[in-house]
């Protein structure tokens, strides 16, 4: 019976190449976890820290009580988007190193058009694949006339 180039796989090499997907998926996932945003304002009144699961740390300086509360909100909040920010861009450099640059999930939820361009290569892909073993299947059924 002819397998084709199935019959030609290297079957070492394709189980390799999953285990390397797999620790460099562990070493990504143990990464994040270690991320920590930080930020402070220009007088060092409001420090925080953010992580993963959201505000881990918000330090006020003594002084800091001095501002109206509506002047030390703002500070807080312009602080921890700060924060967050510097999370998100460590995220990025984190997935860039584990997918590489060009395949970097975090680049495409800045693009919408790249997302949209990468879903339809992967439907032209998934569509010829289909086809292909569609035909194959109906070759096979011929030759066993069925």
């Amino acid at each position: 019976m002819d397998f084709g180039d199935f019959a030609n796989i290297d079957i070492e090499k394709l189980l390799s190449g999953n285990s390397s997907q797999f620790m460099k998926m562990e070493e990504l996932q143990k990464d994040l976890s270690t991320l920590v945003g930080r930020a402070q304002d220009e007088d060092g009144l409001v420090a925080v820290e953010y992580a993963a699961e959201g505000l881990r740390e918000l330090d006020l300086h003594p002084k800091a009580m001095r501002l109206s509360s509506g002047e030390l909100a703002e500070r807080i909040k312009l602080v921890v988007h700060q924060a967050a920010e510097d999370l998100r861009e460590q995220v990025e450099a984190a997935m860039g190193r584990a997918f590489g640059e060009e395949n970097n999930p975090m680049k495409l939820l800045g693009d919408p058009e790249a997302v949209l361009g990468r879903v339809r290569e992967a439907e032209v892909t998934y569509n010829r694949t289909f086809e292909d073993v569609m035909g194959e299947l109906d070759r096979i059924r011929r030759r066993l006339e069925l």
